[in-house]
């Protein structure tokens, strides 16, 4: 399915200029307490840099300072001393299993992968023309610029191999997609991959449906048995993996966002809760099963109650 959002691709939420930058501090604070309290500070996945910065930080009485990175290197810095957040919040909960070991965390949100694309380029046009049937004979065809993000540094990037793998067997196809259409070239930080329309750099990208939700750009909507985003296929997703730099190999499943809280603070533990039960996130094209969010480990009762 090809889908295009209904606000056109061009109508922005605001401040989406602070996702070319990839980090955000805590500019634009307001309210009466925000003045002199100290932030809270968020390291988190790219793919929520936006909704942070236009959702949460709106919705929270306390300043929040918000700098985003893909997952794996927002889990190495914490596991490695680089940084120390108050709350961490990854786009794979597999790596709460390494490098970081908190001793709890939430699962809040889930997304699914699709094709987004310029329909104003050729490359584009090629991609919607080819829709969920045939979306990669474009890229194989070496018609279309394509965005994608290092898997040694983001879920997403190592996410869009697994699609292209598990593609590779869904569609039957006489090449290994996952061997014949990435290279070194395609790669872009996660907060910058889909601006990339803009500059002409790029036609399609993989991408979270959220990504191109929020941006509103066109997309091409994967098969639910690639895509990442259905129970029923989990077992089968996990027949793709992935080894990263530090020899950790994560396998396909179900996207799963996950945060865990570092800070004792009372102000740190509302915006916690805030950013893992409010609706603003679903206004920003993430899905949140009914049953979210979920908990493991020795969660505080505070939080779980």
């Amino acid at each position: 399915m090809v889908v295009a959002p209904p606000t056109g691709r061009r109508s922005f939420l605001a401040g989406a200029a602070a996702l070319l930058t990839g980090t955000a501090g805590c500019a634009g604070v307001v309210g009466r307490d925000r003045t002199t309290a100290t932030p809270v500070s968020i390291l988190a996945a790219g793919s929520l840099n936006n909704a942070l910065e236009n959702g949460l930080r709106s919705s929270v009485d306390t300043p929040v300072q918000i700098e985003a990175h893909g997952s794996a290197e927002v889990a190495r810095l914490v596991a490695e001393g680089q940084k120390d957040p108050d709350v961490v919040s990854v786009a794979d909960v597999a790596l709460f299993d390494g490098p970081m070991r908190p001793d709890w965390y939430a699962e809040f949100a889930t997304n699914s992968v699709v094709v987004a694309y310029n329909p104003d380029s050729n490359g584009g046009e090629r991609i919607a023309a080819a829709g969920t049937d045939s979306w990669y004979r474009p890229l194989l065809d070496g018609d279309v610029e394509l965005g994608r993000t290092d898997p040694d540094l983001d879920p997403l990037g190592y996410r869009a191999l697994f699609v292209l793998e598990l593609a590779t067997d869904y569609y039957d196809t006489d090449r290994d997609l996952r061997d014949a259409i990435p290279s070194r070239d395609q790669i872009y930080p996660e907060t910058q991959l889909v601006s990339q329309f803009e500059t002409g750099s790029i036609d399609a990208a993989i991408a979270y449906r959220n990504m191109a939700v929020e941006r509103g750009y066109d997309y091409v909507e994967l098969p639910a048995a690639i895509d990442l985003s259905d129970p029923s296929y989990a077992e089968q997703y996990a027949n793709a993996t992935y080894e990263l730099p530090s020899g950790k190999v994560v396998e396909g499943g179900l996207i799963s966002y996950g945060a865990t809280l570092r800070s004792q603070t009372s102000a740190a533990a509302d915006v916690f809760q805030t950013h893992t039960t409010g609706p603003y996130l679903s206004e920003f094209g993430f899905v949140i099963p009914d049953d979210y969010p979920t908990y493991t480990g020795n969660v505080p009762s505070e939080i779980a109650n």
